[in-house]
């Protein structure tokens, strides 16, 4: 997978079976199917396109939405928590358009494998295009109702972004291998407190709540100050471990 990148940063998935065409100019068939990763193209009105390999970051920007997605913020702090690595096994319930199924498959890499559970249809269809786009190939997108059973075992993480993540808890615990994680998106603080309880009643431990605020800077020559606008609420999330 290749995208293009204009003089002013915007970024394109890149389609090398046709013409490419943006207000900066044009760009041929020929040229598309030639282009390799750190080539400059040049569109016919003498503008610059770099061809650069995607971050999984990238792909997600450009990627078919359909629906909100998780911010990079509480992904990170998902792996970062959890101290997901290579080779592990991860459920993830609640796809939605497949953002964070797409980092889990990501980090775990080829040895690992990602499980996610998704009971629309148009939106298991949707996340498996994106996957199938992306070109990993560690993830299965399984269009079905987690809480109608949990076909795998021997768990490192599951992830949780459902309405009433709780009512799963029990089938949570016994798919977790032992120092497992349990972790919970979720946007309301209810949602999290009943999530939290019911994790400690199950006998999980290293229980834990957080919000992530991400606020930027920004540097002007008269000086550098924190930017008006950041990151604010977006969800909490709910932490567990099999012990």
């Amino acid at each position: 997978m290749k995208i293009l990148m204009d003089e002013r940063g915007k970024k394109y998935l890149m389609k090398e079976d046709r013409e490419f065409q943006s207000d900066l100019g044009i760009i041929k068939k020929e040229q598309m199917e030639r282009a390799t990763i750190g080539d400059t193209i040049i569109t016919h009105l003498n503008k610059e396109f770099k061809v650069i390999k995607p971050t999984v970051n990238d792909f997600i920007d450009l990627m078919d939405r359909r629906c909100s997605i998780l911010v990079q913020k509480d992904i990170g702090t998902v792996l970062a928590h959890t101290g997901l690595g290579a080779g592990d096994r991860v459920i993830d319930a609640g796809t939605g358009a497949g953002a964070i199924a797409l980092n889990f498959g990501n980090v775990v890499g080829s040895e690992g494998k990602v499980f996610t559970y998704e009971i629309r249809e148009d939106s298991a269809s949707v996340a498996q295009k994106n996957i199938d786009d992306f070109g990993i190939k560690n993830i299965q997108v399984k269009n079905q109702d987690i809480k109608e059973g949990i076909d795998e075992s021997e768990i490192d993480l599951i992830f949780l972004d459902l309405p009433k993540p709780y009512e799963i808890f029990e089938d949570v615990y016994k798919t977790l291998r032992l120092g497992g994680w349990l972790a919970v998106y979720a946007p309301y603080i209810d949602q999290a407190e009943v999530a939290y309880r019911v994790a400690k009643k199950l006998g999980f431990k290293d229980l834990d709540i957080l919000e992530t605020l991400e606020r930027g800077l920004e540097v002007r020559q008269q000086g550098t100050r924190p930017k008006t606008r950041m990151v604010g609420h977006t969800g909490y999330l709910v932490f567990a471990r099999k012990l």
